[in-house]
C-alpha cells in the first residue's frame, strides 16, 4: 500500500519505520517546510495518508487531503469541536476519515471496560468518580483526547454526571479531569470512584508510542478502500 504523511516528529517516523516493516511504500512525507506538496502528484498517489500533527494545522490538513482525493486517518486531538462541521463536509464530498483520539488496541479495550464500569456504577450514588491524564511536556492539549472521550463514555452511563471539568469539579453534576504535563510520559489515565468506605481505580499506562504508531498503520490498511467518518469502532468492531 502507499502511504503518504503528514508530520514528521517523533511519531511521524516510528508510523514510517512500522509501516515499512510491514511492507508499505513511503510516498510522501509533508512536515511544516513543505505544505506544497499536498498538491504534488507523489501525495495524490497515496491510498491513504497519516497525519499527527498539532491541533492548529489538523483541520487544515485534513482538509487539503480532502481536495487531493486521499483517505486520511487522522490521530491529532484538540480540534474535535470542528468535528460536525467535518462530518457534513465527508457527506457531502463523498470523503474519507479515520479519526481517533488514542489508536492504541490497550486504549481502546480500557475505554470498553470504562463504560461498563460506569454503567454499573449508575446504581451507586455514593461514589464519586474523577479522572487524572498524565502526559509528555510537549502535549499542546489539556484534558488529552483520550481523557475527553473517556469521559464521555461516563457521562454516557452514569446519570448523576453531565458534564466534565478542567482541573476540579466545578459542580456536583461536573467530573474532574485533571491534567499533568511532564517529561516523556506516552500517556497514563487514570479513573477512580470514591466514596467514604473505599475507592475502585483502574489505569492505563502507555509503555511508549509504538503502541499508538501501529495502530495507526492498522487503521490505515482498514481505511483503504472506504468511504465516509470511520473510527476504532469499526476498525475492532466491539459490541
Amino acid at each position: 500500500m502507499k502511504l503518504a504523511l503528514i508530520g514528521y516528529g517523533k511519531m511521524g517516523k516510528i508510523i514510517e519505520r512500522i509501516a515499512r516493516e510491514r511492507g508499505h511504500e513511503i510516498v510522501c512525507i509533508i512536515d511544516v517546510d513543505n505544505r506544497e506538496d499536498f498538491s504534488s502528484d507523489a501525495y495524490r498517489s497515496a491510498d491513504v495518508a497519516i497525519e499527527f500533527t498539532v491541533p492548529q494545522v489538523a483541520v487544515s490538513n485534513i482538509r487539503s487531503s480532502f481536495a487531493a482525493g486521499v483517505p486520511i486517518v487522522c490521530g491529532t486531538t484538540g480540534w474535535t469541536e470542528l468535528l460536525p462541521e467535518l462530518t457534513k463536509e465527508i457527506e457531502k464530498g463523498g470523503h474519507t476519515l479515520f479519526w481517533s483520539s488514542n489508536f492504541s488496541l490497550g486504549v481502546n479495550v480500557f475505554m470498553k471496560v470504562n463504560s461498563y464500569l460506569a454503567k454499573l456504577m449508575n446504581r451507586f450514588p455514593e461514589y464519586n468518580v474523577e479522572m487524572t491524564e498524565v502526559h509528555h511536556t510537549q502535549k499542546l492539549d489539556a484534558p488529552s483526547g483520550t481523557a475527553i472521550t473517556l469521559a464521555e463514555g461516563i457521562l454516557e452511563q452514569l446519570d448523576r454526571k453531565t458534564t466534565w471539568s478542567k482541573e476540579v469539579e466545578d459542580s456536583a453534576s461536573a467530573m474532574a479531569i485533571k491534567s499533568i504535563r511532564e517529561g516523556e510520559v506516552p500517556g497514563i489515565h487514570t479513573i477512580r470512584y470514591e466514596s467514604a468506605v473505599d475507592s475502585i481505580t483502574m489505569t492505563h499506562d502507555a509503555k511508549s508510542r509504538e503502541g499508538f504508531a501501529l495502530g495507526a498503520v492498522v487503521a490505515a490498511e482498514f481505511t483503504a478502500g472506504k468511504k465516509g467518518l470511520l473510527g476504532m469502532k469499526d476498525l475492532l468492531s466491539f459490541d
